[in-house]
């Protein structure tokens, strides 16, 4: 059951960021799946390096999702971009 719970947080993440950074992204359904479950895993990164906790890969709450996924967004971008 967990695993379907990161799922759905990750594609409701995937698609907030998609929504906020504004531009055209070539990604479908499994692209925006990814893009907010590598989200997850960045603003749960992120999360523990500001707060200043022991630094463990996890899974962040839908907020630290989203702007994980918004970070991961603009990564692509440049690393697509410069390709």
């Amino acid at each position: 059951m967990a695993i379907v719970i990161w799922l759905v947080i990750g594609l409701v993440a995937g698609f907030l960021a998609r929504f906020l950074v504004p531009g055209s992204d070539p990604m479908g359904f499994l692209g925006t799946l990814v893009l907010g479950l590598v989200g997850s895993l960045v603003g749960g990164f992120l999360g523990n390096l500001i707060f200043d906790a022991q630094l463990d890969i996890s899974a962040a709450g839908l907020i630290g999702s989203v702007i994980g996924a918004i970070v991961t967004l603009l990564v692509f971008r440049a690393v697509a971009r410069s390709a």
